[in-house]
């Protein structure tokens, strides 16, 4: 059988990654949420050509964006990682069906995960929950904040749903920043100002949640991450 003229075209997706620029951005935002002028110094470009091609990263989907909470002025943009796991998966599947990356296996000695949030009263503690329920005694996680208050009762609804009873005593930073982590994960704009230096950390710019529908939706991206997460935290080393 002789391939048709329009599939001789690669995949959207390695149209759009083969742009050694736009690979760069990729690889960034896939790291950490980023603002542009974190972005222009990361790829050593100029910001008019930064902003053109995450437009063009935007236009198809893989990218998306929000003001941060801590400046409204800044705009964090953050990779869509099931929009980029779906176009991998069609360019898998354009050069052969049977082509699927097997996730490598967690190391035997647990992965240390701290989550930070200001509060430690609802998305941090919810993201710790998740990690553990998703990777079990794999990992030692933990979570704290920069202004520690009690456990929201919205995040134990939400947790609920997920078959966790939640249960957390709110922490403050500077109790857990003498520790190791093999990875440090701030969850708002504001704690990321105000975190002392990890090893090695990255920031996901998640919106402080209000009411239940809202925690919901914070529930679905932090599991989401999370879930995308695990393949990370098996290639860290001690």
């Amino acid at each position: 059988m002789s391939v048709s003229k329009g599939s001789e075209l690669p995949p959207p997706f390695l149209r759009l990654a083969g742009d050694p620029v736009r690979w760069r951005l990729l690889r960034e935002l896939a790291q950490s949420d980023r603002r542009v002028r974190e972005l222009v110094e990361a790829v050593g470009e100029p910001q008019n050509l930064v902003s053109y091609h995450l437009g063009k990263l935007r236009g198809a989907g893989l990218v998306g964006t929000r003001r941060s909470s801590f400046d409204g002025r800044d705009t964090y943009y953050r990779l869509d990682l099931e929009r980029c796991a779906e176009a991998l998966a069609d360019a898998g599947a354009a050069l052969h069906p049977g082509l699927r990356a097997d996730p490598r296996p967690m190391p035997a000695a647990p992965r240390r995960v701290l989550f930070l949030c200001t509060g430690n009263s609802g998305r941090s503690p919810m993201a710790e929950a998740l990690l553990r329920h998703r990777v079990g005694p794999r990992v030692e996680v933990s979570s704290a904040g920069s202004q520690p208050k009690p456990l929201n009762p919205n995040a134990v609804q939400v947790m609920a749903g997920y078959g966790i009873t939640l249960r957390h005593e709110p922490a403050h930073l500077d109790s857990v920043s003498h520790k190791r982590f093999h990875l440090v994960i701030t969850l708002c704009d504001r704690v990321r100002e105000v975190c002392p230096p990890f090893p090695r950390m990255i920031h996901w710019s998640v919106a402080d949640p209000g009411d239940l529908e809202a925690f919901q939706r914070t529930a679905v991206e932090l599991d989401t991450r999370i879930r995308f997460l695990q393949p990370t935290l098996a290639d860290l080393k001690d």
